[in-house]
């Protein structure tokens, strides 16, 4: 169950001020992704509305586990992209640094992470945090 709605007209909880039809929406939708930071904002999106589906999807065959079970207690609220390496339409690989704000038991907290992207048969999907790259 999503921990909240988000109408589609309404701004995408990626931040970057579009409506969620027209930013992560489609890619939740089955779109490919253009870039690794597109793909990192969806990613998030799928967290803010507990899309297991799109989450598996777009992971890495080799580091993606056989199932995702969401924690329905945690608030994500914001996403905060710090930098991005590489990671546009020409390139195969690339890496999101990112803060992602959340509430849980009451209390603020931030998942900090730099996370490694590449190409799988054209598309871009998450391998994981960086160091845990795939060859």
């Amino acid at each position: 169950m999503p921990e909240r709605a988000v109408r589609p007209d309404h701004p995408c909880p990626c931040g970057w001020g579009e409506p969620l039809t027209g930013c992560c929406g489609r890619y939740l939708a089955g779109q490919d992704a253009p870039t690794a930071e597109a793909l990192m904002r969806s990613r998030y999106t799928a967290f803010v509305l507990g899309d297991v589906d799109h989450l598996l999807r777009s992971w890495h065959p080799a580091t993606r586990p056989a199932d995702l079970d969401l924690d329905d207690d945690v608030q994500w609220r914001r996403l905060v992209v710090l930098g991005t390496d590489c990671g546009s339409p020409f390139d195969d690989a690339g890496t999101v640094e990112f803060e992602a704000h959340y509430r849980h038991a009451g209390r603020r907290g931030v998942q900090h992470e730099e996370s490694a992207f590449s190409r799988v048969e054209g598309r871009w999907v998450y391998q994981g945090p960086v160091g845990n790259r795939v060859a």
